[in-house]
């Protein structure tokens, strides 16, 4: 039988006896297949991978070696939360490094998207790289490969794997989740008591901030952009949209506008909200968001985030605009 196919038979998790019925097989399994030896896991912080983690923490506990790569381009707060949950609360065996500067280094002056994306993934794996080659006895590898990347890749996701780890190092992968859809993803997640910031984590993708922060990316205006992001989940949380919305960010574009703010003219930049509902990520429609939440967080961005003077809504469904801006 083919392990990358979900048997027919294979009942959808939808609460918590099946989730935890699923936790207690895979446990047996990873065990089995692990025995005593390390297993080493790229914690990103998104829902698979802190998934991943936190089962096979269950299962193995010190044998997993989570590495925690920040780029400098996470939302406000994520890496934080991650050491929160994973070192502090779930006492894992976590290696944590902040990159911040030699990422945002290398991409000072570079506005391209795709030589964007390029570089960030490619330092991505040098980083991580690095610290694998440090660790000694590490015989597999763990990843946050979930159905849908299978179905879609016809069993290898680029993005997904790890690559480039040096020739020399032969992992085994472990992949515990692969046979199952997003939604079960989440439902294992919370059984496994992880908080609802992470189970129900709008998806975000690799490069993070650095697709949204339009152009070359400067560090000032990062730091506005992860601010105006921050008032926009907070907000969308306080008011019931979090559930209802798939996906919602800010984007700040490199441009200018005169703007007044204590009765001087001031330049600042426009922060662009994008909210929208999809089931695939092929298509996409506009979430509507009441005026009057749009007012508010208008007045909250504008006077609390340095730099920028306009909020902007983007009307635009996928077709014709696609989800990202970048």
């Amino acid at each position: 039988m083919d392990s990358n196919k979900r048997p027919e038979n294979m009942e959808r998790i939808t609460n918590l006896e099946l989730a935890n019925a699923f936790i207690e097989q895979q446990i047996k399994e990873v065990r089995t297949q692990v025995g005593n030896k390390q297993v080493l896991l790229a914690l990103s912080g998104g829902v698979d991978s802190s998934v991943v983690a936190a089962l096979l923490i269950k299962a193995i506990g010190k044998q997993l070696v989570c590495v925690h790569v920040n780029h400098g381009l996470m939302r406000k707060g994520e890496s934080e939360q991650v050491i929160e949950v994973f070192r502090n609360q779930l006492d894992a065996n976590l290696i944590y490094i902040d990159a911040t500067d030699r990422f945002l280094d290398l991409l000072a002056g570079v506005a391209e998207p795709e030589k964007k994306r390029k570089i960030i993934g490619g330092e991505f794996i040098k980083v991580f790289d690095e610290e694998a080659s440090k660790l000694k006895g590490i015989s597999f590898l763990a990843q946050g490969t979930i159905y849908p990347d299978i179905l879609e890749s016809d069993g290898v996701k680029a993005h997904h794997n790890v690559g480039g780890l040096p020739e020399d190092m032969q992992f085994e992968l472990v992949e515990p989740v692969k046979l199952l859809y997003k939604d079960e993803v989440r439902e294992v997640g919370r059984a496994l008591g992880l908080p609802s910031s992470m189970v129900d984590r709008q998806p975000f993708p690799g490069p993070g901030l650095g697709v949204r922060c339009l152009g070359a990316i400067t560090r000032d205006r990062l730091h506005a952009l992860r601010e105006a992001d921050a008032i926009l989940r907070e907000e969308f949380d306080k008011n019931g949209l979090a559930g209802k919305v798939w996906q919602y960010f800010v984007a700040v574009p490199d441009f200018k506008s005169v703007g007044v703010r204590d009765s001087k003219r001031y330049e600042g930049w426009p922060a662009i909200i994008r909210a929208v509902n999809t089931t695939d990520a092929m298509s996409a429609t506009i979430e509507e968001i009441p005026y009057s939440l749009l007012h508010h967080i208008t007045a909250r961005i504008t006077a609390e985030v340095e730099g920028i003077n306009r909020v902007l809504l983007d009307l635009t469904p996928k077709p014709v605009g696609t989800i990202e801006w970048e």
